[in-house]
């Protein structure tokens, strides 16, 4: 991925989606062939000069500091996670004297985050890892998604099953929604750990192989994914309408751990009850396993 075409794409994104209204500019009339703001409006939003903008949406970042890159968040109308993706992008624009970020390798979890998953038995939990790979997760958790686990492929990749398996439109009942907040959250990765190799080779399968994933990438969208609610068709136990949380796990780096809650009294806390039960079975136990048997 070129560093100064990703900052380009990305501030040339955010100014077409801003209209001269929602940013409280005066048009006087005028004339406009976009719906956006002009590169000269964004400049006296942000205070600089054009010139020093057209630089910045140009891709360079260099010598960019904070207190500019605030200001054109502001004028931008970033919200957090655009701007914490523009932070990043300047980050890799101005590498001295800044630590870079550790990489989470292919090594197991530590035993004691295995524990913590065991010790959730009414609700599925997982960890992930920055790729989008499922690489721990509880008993509940191995049932919920043994979809994907079908696939003898391992790692378990969330982006390849969304994107490359067909099965995901039954999984995922809003499969659009689905796909669009995956890449969001990948091109904050991307965004966070610009030199990982392996994430970088992800996107490329990924920008090859699916055509719907190339469309949301250029969008240049990102999201946090920290708490919400999904639905998904478990091909068991039917429709299951849970609450999300997800924490990253800043004692190992690149990881995060998610738990996936049912209302009390639901349907779907029925349904996870019935889905503990068939992953005691057999059948399951064919199913759900993360590592390569």
């Amino acid at each position: 991925m070129d560093d100064r075409a990703e900052v380009r794409e990305f501030l040339m994104s955010r100014r077409a989606r801003v209209t001269p209204q929602q940013a409280g500019v005066e048009t006087y009339g005028d004339l406009r062939r976009v719906a956006g703001l002009r590169r000269e409006e964004v400049a006296r939003l942000a205070g600089v000069s054009i010139d020093y903008y057209t630089r910045l949406e140009r891709g360079n970042l260099r010598g960019v500091s904070d207190a500019v890159l605030e200001s054109v968040a502001r004028a931008l109308l970033l919200d957090a996670a655009e701007r914490d993706h523009l932070f990043d992008l300047a980050r890799t624009a101005n590498p001295v004297g800044l630590r870079p970020r550790r990489q989470q390798g292919d090594t197991p979890v530590r035993p004691e985050l295995q524990y913590l998953l065991d010790a959730i038995t009414t609700a599925p939990a997982f960890v992930g890892n920055n790729r989008m790979d499922l690489v721990a997760a509880n008993a509940l958790g191995l049932a919920m998604y043994s979809p994907l686990l079908e696939d003898p492929a391992r790692p378990v990749n969330f982006s390849r099953h969304i994107f490359l398996d067909p099965a995901a439109h039954d999984f995922y009942p809003d499969w659009e929604r689905a796909a669009w907040t995956n890449v969001t959250i990948l091109r904050r990765e991307a965004g966070r750990s610009p030199r990982d190799k392996r994430l970088q080779a992800l996107v490329g399968e990924l920008s090859t192989r699916s055509e719907e994933f190339r469309a949301l990438w250029a969008a240049h969208d990102v999201r946090r994914h920290y708490a919400g609610q999904k639905t998904f068709r478990h091909p068991v136990v039917g429709e299951l309408e849970l609450h999300y949380q997800t924490l990253e796990l800043h004692g190992d780096p690149g990881l995060s751990m998610t738990t996936y809650l049912a209302t009390p009294g639901s349907p779907t806390e029925d349904s996870l009850r019935l889905l503990a039960s068939w992953a005691a079975t057999d059948d399951a136990a064919r199913v759900v396993r993360l590592s390569a048997s």
